[in-house]
């Protein structure tokens, strides 16, 4: 099964509002960091949030993330 790791910055109703998708573990971890370092603290304090989180399949990849193979 392939892993592929999701980054996503999420608003506070739940919108994504940036996603990167990749297949390697170290380029994820780094994105992540990235997008929780972009977030303000402003964001932070109306609920924005930076997750990560893996799916096996594109087809569970959001349709409007960046995808890196």
């Amino acid at each position: 099964m392939k892993t592929i790791w999701v980054n996503e910055q999420v608003d506070p109703s739940g919108i994504i509002s940036s996603c990167i998708a990749c297949c390697d573990q170290t380029q994820a971890q780094e994105c992540h960091e990235s997008f929780q370092q972009n977030l303000t603290e402003q964001q932070r304090a109306i609920g924005w949030v930076a997750r990560l989180r893996t799916v096996s399949t594109w087809d569970e990849v959001p349709v409007n993330a960046l995808k890196l193979d």
